[in-house]
């Protein structure tokens, strides 16, 4: 492998700051509906929540075990937090900014309306005092602190108010110091609207406003919002645990009360009661974010919900595919081809009914599926519970450390086993984080199989919101392997040899390094070389390296990558055949492709993994390669659409800065389309529904004259 240079590497953290720097650029953007706006500023919070308990959190641990080691980058954990602190808190004061300016002031012309309670009409007081009095007072619990009252052990993420008292009794003023947690399983959103018209007042608002009644005698000086984010990583000793259900289980108790890692505070909260927390908290200059608004914008996300259609995106409805709508029989479809879905513009009913149909089937004799996250009602989980009810074989690998699904994944483990379902919590040490189904049936040849592999999770709630692929197969040679993979999983099986499955961590990073050497080979003798990879993140060293030495042989790359990314592109003598292009828009790109040309016969992969350490080393994926001609030249298709965006598409600098491919152009003076991608996904699948149901209109009204005729 070449040298490596700290210069030829960007930092992981702050490429990941960049990402969302990305999605804030989305709330920012007036020409996104209104409520869309709102849930981009939603979703920056809840991005940084899990950014500060995850990567700063170890970051922190590093600093306090005197871990000096630098990243390949050349910085220490010390220098990043300085780094990411300096970073965000510009970022943090214009999500406000356009919280306080933009959205809010729009929302009320829209008839949605965020009021404080000096706002309220005398009569909207006794409603709300009534709420405080009826169902908040007995909920809330005051916690003195003083010499008696250490300062409360306040759970992670929970909002929390800093009450300043006096006693009157006193002579002179002595300040005393409260705390209010406020309660996490109550709407911080209270209605007070009629008509139609949407007004709300937050919870900490009426809070505010009633104190004095949770401190009689005493005088209430002020209040102020202030919330907490802890360490979040779950510490597991997998090898010494007897039970890894109660292991897990514990560990995400220990969460709520990890060590400190970002204090929010409300911006106008004076400075001596600052410092009263930031010493009874131990906190460090670089977790201090003050916040001119309403803390934690995540909270949000529920008003994106309300009925206000006119300040969203048009919705649509998912296309089944035309080889379930000709067959519904599932068996005989997927024996006769195989089919591709293109999340969400494809329905993920149609993996549901996968296994639905399975579990009814009576000549279905074994399901088994890996199961990293899923939805709260899943569909799939009952058909599962429906499956072992009815005699089958069913199997669910279930992973518990999927990150803050732990305790769902808990919860369906017990309802999966209570049912007699075979549960399996994957391998030690490894996340189990490819997605695969596999159903054993019995017809007229024998035993067959029938096998979906997928780059997303088998949840009906994000399969509507993030992009994914899919691919049905009756392959034997896929079948082969899936059932090797899963006996890997379960049993003790240590099979390395797999016919047409990519697996981590056998053998995935030599495999990626492989097919990159197979292009430059390729370039070196036709001098057509050509990678086009789409996915998630790019943080391996190794793999980067190989990119670079494919560049400086000449071959061209396109690096669909929404977000870190550590290589740079552009880059003199290194990376000038490498463009990195970021996708942020209305639905999650979550879809992971790699494809290389090789003069023609050319290798497409789809899978779960992302070219990361992690998923190289520390997980179990897949990556499964598109042989059917038909579907690797719809996939290449979309990919190549997919480079064709010049809307929601951000082109990477060599510095790690991201600019608008629109911008780009204009700059440039290339003549250049609109093009958002996803938009003309889903017209596509507009037109189509619709031009089906002119079609059955039609067949409607000739069966109906023709019935007319006969009469």
């Amino acid at each position: 492998m070449q040298k490596v240079n700290s210069d030829f590497f960007l930092n992981r953290e702050l490429t990941w700051i960049e990402f969302n720097k990305r999605v804030l650029e989305e709330a920012a953007d007036k020409s996104e509906p209104l409520l869309e706006r709102l849930k981009f500023l939603s979703i920056f919070s809840t991005n940084l929540d899990e950014f500060f308990m995850i990567r700063v959190a170890g970051l922190k641990r590093q600093v306090r075990n005197n871990v000096n080691e630098l990243t390949t980058d050349g910085m220490n954990a010390r220098e990043q937090r300085n780094e990411i602190y300096k970073t965000l808190v510009p970022l943090v004061d214009e999500q406000y900014r356009i919280f306080n300016e933009e959205i809010v002031p729009q929302l009320k012309v829209n008839d949605v309306e965020f009021v404080t309670y000096s706002e309220l009409t005398e009569d909207d007081k006794m409603i709300v005092n009534s709420y405080f009095e009826d169902e908040l007072f007995p909920i809330l619990t005051p916690l003195a602190i003083d010499n008696v009252h250490p300062f409360p052990n306040l759970i992670n993420r929970s909002l929390a108010l800093a009450i300043i008292l006096d006693d009157p009794d006193t002579e002179q003023v002595e300040e005393k110091v409260c705390v209010i947690q406020l309660p996490n399983n109550i709407s911080r959103f209270y209605s007070i609207g009629s008509n139609g018209d949407y007004r709300f007042i937050l919870l900490e608002e009426i809070i505010k406003a009633n104190v004095d009644k949770l401190f009689p005698g005493m005088r209430t000086l002020d209040s102020f919002a202030f919330r907490i984010t802890r360490n979040a990583d779950l510490d597991l000793e997998e090898e010494e645990a007897d039970d890894l259900l109660t292991l897990i289980a514990e560990e995400v108790k220990k969460r709520r009360l990890g060590i400190l890692v970002r204090l929010e505070v409300d911006k106008k909260m004076p400075d001596n009661l600052l410092n009263f927390l930031i010493n009874a908290l131990h906190t460090e200059k670089n977790e201090i974010y003050r916040i001119n608004g309403p803390l934690n914008l995540g909270d949000f996300m529920s008003i994106c919900k309300i009925e206000k259609r006119e300040l969203k995106h048009r919705g649509f409805t998912p296309r089944i595919s035309s080889y379930f709508r000709k067959q519904e029989d599932y068996f005989k479809a997927i024996s006769e081809s195989d089919i591709f879905l293109h999340h969400p513009f494809y329905s993920f009913a149609s993996v549901s009914e996968f296994i639905a149909q399975s579990a009814e089937d009576p000549n279905v004799y074994a399901i088994k599926l890996t199961l990293y996250r899923t939805s709260g009602d899943s569909p799939i989980i009952r058909s599962l519970i429906e499956a072992a009810e009815n005699g089958k074989q069913v199997t669910a690998i279930v992973e518990l450390k999927a990150r803050f699904d732990e305790e769902n994944n808990i919860i369906w483990a017990k309802s999966l086993e209570n049912a007699g379902v075979h549960v399996v919590y994957g391998l030690i040490g490894l996340k189990t984080h490819c997605k695969m189904a596999l159903v054993v049936r019995k017809d007229e040849i024998g035993m067959s199989r029938y096998l979906h592999l997928s780059t997303g999770n088998y949840n009906s709630v994000t399969s509507r919101i993030y992009t994914d692929f899919g691919l049905f197969t009756s392959n034997n040679d896929f079948c082969d392997d899936a059932s090797n993979l899963f006996n890997y999983l379960t049993g003790y099986s240590k099979k390395h040899d797999y016919k047409k499955l990519i697996v981590a961590p056998l053998n995935m990073r030599k495999c990626i390094i492989r097919l990159i050497d197979d292009e430059i080979r390729s370039h070196k003798e036709f001098g057509n070389g050509y990678i086009l990879l789409k996915n998630n993140s790019i943080v391996d060293d190794e793999v980067i390296m190989k990119l670079y030495q494919a560049s400086k042989a000449g071959v061209k790359i396109d690096l669909i990558t929404r977000g870190i990314c550590r290589l740079r592109p552009q880059v003199k003598g290194l990376s000038e055949n490498i463009n990195v292009y970021s996708i942020v828009g209305r639905f999650l790109e979550h879809s992971r492709a790699y494809y290389f040309k090789n003069n023609g016969n050319s290798s497409l992969y789809l899978g779960s993994a992302d070219l990361m350490q992690r998923n190289f080393d520390r997980r179990v994926e897949i990556f499964f390669p598109i042989e059917d001609p038909r579907v690797k030249e719809d996939i290449v298709e979309i990919l190549g659409l997919y480079l064709t965006d010049t809307v929601k598409t951000r082109v990477m600098m060599s510095n790690g800065d991201y600019v608008r491919k629109s911008l780009l152009l204009k700059d440039q003076g290339t003549p250049f389309k609109d093009v958002n991608i996803q938009e003309y996904f889903v017209k596509k699948v507009i037109s189509k529904h619709e031009r089906e149901l002119k079609e059955e209109m039609r067949k409607k009204v000739i069966a109906k004259e023709a019935r007319k005729a006969e009469v």
